[in-house]
């Protein structure tokens, strides 16, 4: 019964910490106007102090490659995300969200001009069931997906499943509303119809070699760290920040608080 007391009220006490950075950041933006006004919600400056920082938060969670975003695009000109679960390297849920949260916010960024939605390529080469993020991890990811990043997704291609997958999908299908569940692509290697699906979307001369293409799959975690750091810096250009690097231990620089505002609208006369 204490345990469980003690929880709720250290759960109560990290709400009430975020609550605090919220209105800490809203003022310090000060009064918005225009596309701050429409997209500086609460929920949107909560996700934005959480996976605002790839070296404070994210870049552990991204070491092995599990997921990124790609150096090309699909044939319509999308950012293109790569996940490969069978490179799980972390057990925390929560973590695990942030991740895929701070890489959803870098590909829309990245998004070509006239775009909204982006692709997702799931290699499941190497993938268990001991790899595997849990159910409840999982829906959480759908709901985020579904919820907070509507219409954002054009479609997802999962490449190879193994048998035993069909049993974890059978669950988390139920979570997916039909359009999401639409979006979603089984494909095979030395099917016709697989490699018809492939080439129709993507260039297999870009396309990497676990996805049925030409090219080869290398992933840097060093290289695509320093990238995210430049993404952040582009990041607070786009919202009208000024970026403050600061220097951490990996010899990286990140940012050192949060970012100040400068104006975003002339002041009412």
């Amino acid at each position: 019964m204490f345990l469980r007391r003690r929880q709720t009220q250290d759960h109560q006490d990290d709400d009430m910490h975020r609550d605090a950075k919220v209105r800490e950041l809203k003022d310090a933006l000060g009064p918005l106007s225009g596309r701050s006004l429409q997209f500086c919600t609460d929920a949107c400056l909560r996700r934005y102090l959480v996976t605002r920082n790839w070296n404070h938060e994210i870049a552990h969670e991204g070491e092995t490659g599990k997921a990124s975003r790609a150096g090309f695009r699909d044939r319509l000109g999308r950012t293109v995300l790569i996940m490969r679960p069978g490179m799980q390297n972390t057990t925390v849920g929560e973590e695990n969200i942030r991740h895929l949260v701070y890489l959803l916010e870098n590909a829309i960024l990245n998004l070509s001009e006239g775009q909204e939605q982006m692709s997702w390529l799931i290699d499941f080469t190497g993938w268990t069931i001991s790899t595997n993020i849990s159910i409840k991890t999982s829906r959480d990811i759908v709901h985020i997906l579904q919820n907070h990043y509507p219409e954002r997704l054009a479609l997802a291609f999962l490449y190879n499943p193994p048998r035993i997958f069909e049993a974890f999908w059978k669950v988390v299908k139920y979570f997916l509303d039909p359009k999401t569940f639409e979006r979603v692509k089984f494909v095979y290697p030395n099917k016709k119809e697989s490699a018809e699906l492939m080439s129709s979307y993507f260039d297999v001369e870009n396309l990497p070699s676990e996805f049925g293409g030409k090219a080869t799959l290398k992933y840097d975690h060093e290289e695509f760290s320093r990238m995210m750091l430049q993404e952040e810096v582009k990041t607070a250009s786009y919202w009208g920040f000024e970026y403050k690097p600061c220097h951490l231990n990996n010899g990286y620089s990140g940012p050192e608080k949060v970012p100040e505002p400068i104006a975003l609208a002339p002041p009412a006369s």
